[in-house]
C-alpha cells in the first residue's frame, strides 16, 4: 500500500467529521448577519404600524402566497434563533387573524425549531456526550424516559427561551419524532393567546395607541398556560409514584 493510499481513509474520516458541523455554521452565519444588517429594525411592532396599510392590501390580493411567505419567513427566524418572535407573532395575527395566523405561526416555529434541532444534534450532540460526564449521563437516561412530557412542559411555560429549548433537547438524545411533536402542541395555546392579541391590533393603532404587551403576564393569560403545564407533568409524577416500592 502507498504512502497516499494509507492517509486516504484518514482524510476522509476527517472531512466527514466537518461536514456535520456546516448547517450549525450556516445557522450562526445568519444569525450574525441579522445584526450586521441590522434587520432587527424591521421586526418591531412599530414596522408593522407604518406598513400595516401596504401589508393588509397585499395579503388580502395574494392571500394564500402571504401565508405561506410568513410560514418560511417563521422557520428562518426560529432556526436561526433570530429576536422578534413574539412581533412576528403579533403580526401573524394581525394580518391573517387568530385562527389562521395562530396556525401558520405554530407550523412556521415548528419547521424553523426541528431545523435547529437538528443541526445542533448532528454536529455537537455526539462530542458533547462524548465529553460528559456520569452526572449528565444520568440526567439525559432520566430525561429521555419521559422527554415528550418534559418537553412540553418547557414549551408551555412561556419564561424559557425558544431557542433553548431547541438546543437543549438535541444534546440529551430526544428523538426528532419526540421533539417535532411536542413542539407542535407545546407552543399552540401560547400562540394562539398572542396570535389573539395580534388580531386587534388595528383597532389600537387606530386609536392611536401603543399594544401593552404587559397584558401577557396577568393572571388571566399566564395561570391557564402555567395549569397546562403542570398537566403536562402529571403522568411522569404518576410513574415516579408507582414505581416506588
Amino acid at each position: 500500500m502507498s504512502e497516499t493510499e494509507g492517509k486516504l481513509p484518514s482524510d476522509e474520516t476527517k472531512k466527514a467529521g466537518w461536514t456535520r458541523f456546516w448547517p450549525l455554521v450556516v445557522l450562526a452565519l445568519g444569525f450574525a448577519l441579522f445584526f450586521v444588517f441590522d434587520l432587527q429594525r424591521y421586526a418591531t411592532l412599530d414596522t408593522l404600524r407604518d406598513n400595516r396599510a401596504a401589508l393588509s392590501q397585499w395579503v388580502a390580493a395574494h392571500y394564500l402566497l402571504a401565508i405561506v411567505i410568513f410560514i418560511a419567513a417563521y422557520a428562518l427566524m426560529a432556526a436561526f434563533s433570530l429576536p422578534g418572535a413574539l412581533a412576528a407573532t403579533l403580526t401573524g395575527g394581525f394580518l391573517f387573524g387568530t385562527w389562521v395566523g395562530g396556525a401558520a405561526t405554530v407550523v412556521g416555529a415548528t419547521i424553523g425549531a426541528s431545523i435547529l434541532f437538528i443541526a445542533a444534534r448532528s454536529a455537537l450532540a455526539d462530542l458533547l456526550r462524548a465529553k460528559a460526564g456520569p452526572a449528565v449521563a444520568r440526567m439525559e437516561e432520566g430525561f429521555k424516559k419521559d422527554a415528550f412530557n418534559y418537553l412540553l412542559f418547557l414549551r408551555l411555560v412561556p419564561a424559557f427561551p425558544f431557542w433553548l429549548v431547541n438546543l437543549a433537547p438535541a444534546f440529551l438524545g430526544v428523538p426528532l419524532r419526540t421533539f417535532v411533536i411536542a413542539t407542535f402542541l407545546g407552543i399552540i395555546p401560547g400562540t394562539f393567546v398572542f396570535a389573539s392579541l395580534g388580531a386587534g391590533l388595528g383597532v389600537i393603532f387606530d386609536a392611536g395607541g401603543t399594544p401593552d404587551l404587559g397584558l401577557l403576564r396577568q393572571p388571566q393569560v399566564i395561570g391557564p398556560l402555567l395549569a397546562l403545564a403542570a398537566l403536562s407533568l402529571v403522568p411522569i409524577l404518576y410513574r415516579r409514584f408507582r414505581s416506588k416500592p
